[in-house]
């Protein structure tokens, strides 16, 4: 029955309804709380809520009289309205969009445009493009809340950008727009407001004082004023770190920065903490792992001391030492402090090497083909680490339609110095040329100090020996004939070069110059001593950045030697690939009657190359020019000139080229068109 409910008189303080009616009015409750619930009444009247559920039979119940003064009884709310409200940023305000199906094979079925604003101004935009999530959805989105959230994404991105530029009340927002028109379609703006920029207050490192005073205070390149730009601060800070190592201190570790930001004046107070460690100097070389040599070969590789004052530059150069013995599967080096300290008081640290073998054998093989010297493959077995440390056994095999071949060398690298090698071959072989027809055998010892990718030097050398035994036929003159005749043949060969060139197998830019000189002595019944000599230069010139010209120069002599007395196959030649392209493999000199090159004792030879490239590939036109002569001094004149045009596909390992050339002064017997193919540069 409806509860009276005391209410007040409006005209005084007397209750219409009394506490004591009020209390006889309320229903009874049950002492026995385990008493079930009475079941609801089904004939109940139906709310307003649920009347439009009510079947049609079923009539609503008159409303209940209500007392003048009283409320009506309490219903119960429908459960939705019982739930608690939804967060207002949860709502999609983006205008719903009937897209229709597309036939994308990505399963795409809107397409949208993405427009920045306000970062180009700061030159953020390549940046933003570059990690953008819209950019990188290429357009394309299953449905418009992907495109919604990666506009969010992208909002976040924006202001990431604009902050490390030094804008620290940075705020972005995002927009889909409907294009008018196109219901396939939507635009995704990012609009990017910087704010005020935020510059450097005062600057402060915290660190103990270490020697030179000025240290850090020289190498952190901050001032009062500069922006505080994310990209400036940390160069700087990677700066200080650096030269700690390059001046001594192994240990040096730059701790958390803190900027505290004052938004008042938009600057920002700078602080570096800064643990030095102890300045110290190089001590030993210690070695672990599985090793591929010991500590005293790699004390050869270093080219510190001990006793010098630290450096990481020494370090690193020793790791890329190690690495390019091509013996490791990994290999590092690092800094061990000893406790011990040298008599000024610096640490010492010792120098730790931890090893990994990996794979020392290796198969190569190369391949080329050439006018005159026809087709040529090698193939090479290396056993880098056969006679440790660093001594290979190399095993080759030449075959060629004009030169069969095998070999076999010893070679140690970083022989008692870093870069100097020393080996030995022994080799066989066969030649069939236009020129000359040899079966030699040959020992050859040798010393070098050589450029590697890794460390191209200035100035390089070889010295060594060579002893030949051959058997060649050669024409001769007093006898207009050909004849077969035995060599023996003592050299003593020494080079040296000076290269300022920036690629060892495709330079663009620098010069080279080399200079080789071998004494030797021919024994064909008399002793017959004489000094063969050759000079090369080259050039490198940048037009532009996609364009080389190259040049070179070529002169060589014999001295105190008839050509006749020489063997065939000492003789100079010109021709072919490596000297005046469009003429055949020696074709370019002295010829006996029947037309066959005899050499001679000096010649001369040049070319130039605009060396054209555009990615990976590349187009090379060239003009080559030279001849041999019988006299031992070269005459520059009655040149041979040849010319044609080059393509090369540049590799990680060097370009490949092929050239194709044709002489320009072509003789009879010369043909009208050569053809090489290999690997690397003409020069």
């Amino acid at each position: 029955m409806p509860i009276p409910t005391p209410t007040a008189d409006p005209d005084g303080d007397k209750p219409i309804v009394t506490d004591k009616d009020f209390n006889a009015a309320l229903p009874k409750l049950s002492d026995d709380i385990n008493a079930p619930l009475e079941p609801i009444p089904q004939d109940a009247p139906f709310t307003p809520q649920t009347a439009d559920k009510a079947p049609d039979s079923v009539t609503a119940s008159p409303a209940p009289v209500v007392a003048p003064g009283t409320l009506p009884p309490p219903s119960e709310p429908p459960a939705e309205l019982a739930q608690p409200l939804v967060p207002l940023d949860s709502y999609n305000t983006v205008p719903v969009v009937e897209v229709a199906a597309t036939n994308d094979k990505k399963g795409a079925q809107v397409r949208y445009d993405t427009v920045i604003n306000g970062l180009d101004a700061l030159d953020l935009g390549g940046d933003f493009r570059t990690f953008s999530a819209l950019k990188k959805g290429g357009g394309k989105a299953a449905n418009i809340p992907m495109v919604t959230a990666r506009a969010r994404e992208d909002e976040a991105l924006a202001v990431r950008l604009m902050k490390s530029k030094g804008y620290y009340d940075a705020s972005a927002v995002s927009v889909i727009e409907t294009i008018p028109n196109d219901p396939t379609r939507v635009r995704a703006v990012i609009n990017a407001v910087p704010g005020k920029l935020y510059r450097l207050g005062a600057i402060a490192v915290d660190a103990y004082p270490l020697p030179p005073d000025d240290l850090i205070a020289r190498n952190l390149p901050l001032r009062t004023g500069d922006p505080i730009e994310a990209e400036r601060i940390q160069g700087a800070e990677a700066n200080v770190s650096l030269q700690l190592g390059q001046t001594g201190y192994p240990f040096a570790r730059l701790g958390t920065r803190d900027i505290l930001l004052d938004e008042s004046n938009f600057t920002g107070d700078y602080t570096l903490p800064i643990d030095t460690g102890p300045r110290s100097r190089f001590g030993d070389i210690t070695t672990n792992g599985r090793l591929a040599f010991g500590a005293d070969h790699i004390r050869v590789l270093r080219r510190f001391k001990p006793g010098q004052l630290y450096d990481t530059r020494g370090i690193d150069d020793l790791r890329k030492a190690l690495v390019a013995t091509g013996l490791f599967s990994t290999v590092t080096v690092e800094p061990v402090d000893t406790g011990k300290d040298a008599p000024d008081g610096t640490r010492i640290v010792d120098i730790a090497v931890t090893q990994r073998v990996g794979k020392t054998r290796s198969i190569a093989a190369t391949g080329g083909y050439s006018t005159g010297q026809g087709l040529r493959a090698e193939a090479t077995y290396t056993a880098r680490n056969a006679f440790p440390p660093e001594g290979a056994l190399i095993l080759n095999a030449v075959a060629g339609t004009q030169e069969q071949g095998a070999g076999i060398t010893f070679r140690r690298s970083n022989w008692r110095q870093r870069d100097r090698t020393l080996s030995f071959g022994l080799a066989a072989g066969r030649n069939n040329y236009d020129a000359f027809n040899a079966v030699s055998l040959s020992l050859i010892g040798r010393v070098s100090y050589d450029s590697t990718p890794i460390w191209q030097k200035k100035f390089t050398y070889q010295y060594g020996f060579e002893l030949t035994g051959t058997n060649e036929d050669v024409y001769d003159f007093a006898l207009a004939k050909r004849r077969r005749g035995t060599y023996f043949i003592a050299a003593l060969p020494v080079a040296g070069q000076f290269d300022t060139t920036n690629d060892l197998l495709d330079p663009t830019k620098g010069y080279r110059f080399k200079l080789s000189l071998s004494p030797e002595t021919s024994v064909r019944g008399a002793v017959r001593p004489y000094l063969r000599a050759i000079a090369e230069a080259s050039t490198y010139y940048p037009v532009m950045d996609n364009l080389v010209l190259a040049g070179r120069v070529r002169v060589g002599s014999i001295q105190n030697i008839a050509r006749d007395d020489l063997a065939p196959s000492r003789r100079y030649y010109g021709g072919g690939g490596g000297s005046v392209r469009g003429y055949g493999y020696q074709r370019l000199g002295p010829f006996d009657p029947n037309g066959d090159p005899v050499g001679g004792r000096s010649l001369n030879e040049f070319a130039v190359e605009a060396r054209y490239r555009f990615g990976n590939f590349g187009i090379v036109p060239f003009l080559d020019g030279g001849n041999s002569y019988e006299s031992s001094m070269p005459k520059f004149k009655d040149l041979r000139f040849g010319a044609g045009i080059g393509g090369r596909f540049y590799t990680n390992f060097g370009p490949v080229r092929v050239d194709v050339a044709t002489p320009l002064n072509r003789r009879k017997g010369d043909g009208r068109i050569a053809l090489y193919i290999s690997i690397g540069q003409a020069f």
